[in-house]
């Protein structure tokens, strides 16, 4: 679960004397809503859409307390943002963000970023039930709530789109992280059915990265050697990954894919998650 001990966000309705569009007018700013957006791949996804012109809201689900390199892609340029918190152990009330967010900005989002989730270690043989629901609950419920709000919430004309974040797992399935990956394939699920259901109100993509940003469960040299594993000899990088999500924001004839930046890694089978091969 993301971390932190007090929200960071303004009251509904209260203006931000920091927010002030730029550019172009506000009617003309794209909204992205960026659940998990504050930080670590999240954050990224969010600083290249705020580069690339786009109005910020960004969700955490303890808190919206910024990276630092957020922090000053937002402050060099000039990006309307604001912060939302909902914690998506409870998948209902990611439902009322939507709400939330068009109440603060005065219109819905046109794009929906589903990258907040979390990651626990257990296999078949150690899962319990509340480690299954957990995961359900913000991994995939919280976003099929969130589909279901930004679908019916009232819009312009205009191209909007979901994106979901997945895992280059879900091709190659191991025993690791068992209530993650079922998860994850179950948000696999959800991109194909909601692009099929919302077309052509409302396209939906997915991303899936491969191992990107590493914890302190890896080592720099652990990591070189990982990289050496993958089809392409390499790992991606966090900002290819973004840059992924920002080319289906743009790509308007495109719904029901899914883009894999994981060097390959989803044409080969790994017999364990990648914090346990190269030490």
């Amino acid at each position: 679960m993301i971390e932190g001990e007090e929200p960071s966000y303004r009251p509904l309705g209260k203006a931000r004397d920091d927010a002030r569009p730029v550019g172009a007018p506000l009617a003309q700013k794209r909204l992205a809503l960026i659940t998990g957006g504050h930080r670590r791949l999240g954050g990224i996804i969010a600083a290249t859409l705020a580069k690339a012109g786009h109005s910020l809201a960004i969700h955490g689900s303890h808190d919206t307390r910024l990276d630092s390199h957020l922090a000053l892609t937002l402050e060099e340029e000039g990006t309307e943002w604001d912060g939302f918190v909902v914690d998506f152990a409870d998948p209902e009330s990611a439902e009322e963000l939507v709400g939330m967010v068009a109440a603060r900005f005065g219109r819905p989002p046109d794009i929906l970023v589903n990258s907040a989730a979390i990651f626990g270690q257990d296999r078949l043989e150690t899962v319990t039930a509340d480690d299954l629901m957990r995961h359900y609950a913000v991994n995939c419920a919280a976003p099929a709530m969130l589909t279901k709000a930004f679908a019916t919430v009232p819009a312009g004309v205009g191209d909007r789109c979901i994106i979901n974040i997945l895992d280059q797992r879900i091709d190659h399935p191991h025993a690791d992280q068992l209530a993650y990956t079922l998860s994850k394939l179950a948000l696999a699920g959800l991109t194909r059915t909601s692009a099929h259901n919302l077309a052509p109100r409302i396209r939906v993509n997915a991303v899936a990265p491969g191992l990107t940003i590493a914890t302190a469960d890896y080592d720099e040299a652990q990591m070189e050697r990982l990289g050496a594993l993958m089809p392409l000899g390499r790992l991606p990088q966090a900002e290819e990954i973004a840059q992924a999500v920002l080319y289906l924001v743009n790509a308007t004839a495109v719904t029901g894919q899914t883009l894999y930046v994981d060097g390959g890694a989803h044409l080969k089978s790994y017999d364990r998650d990648f914090m346990h091969l190269c030490r």
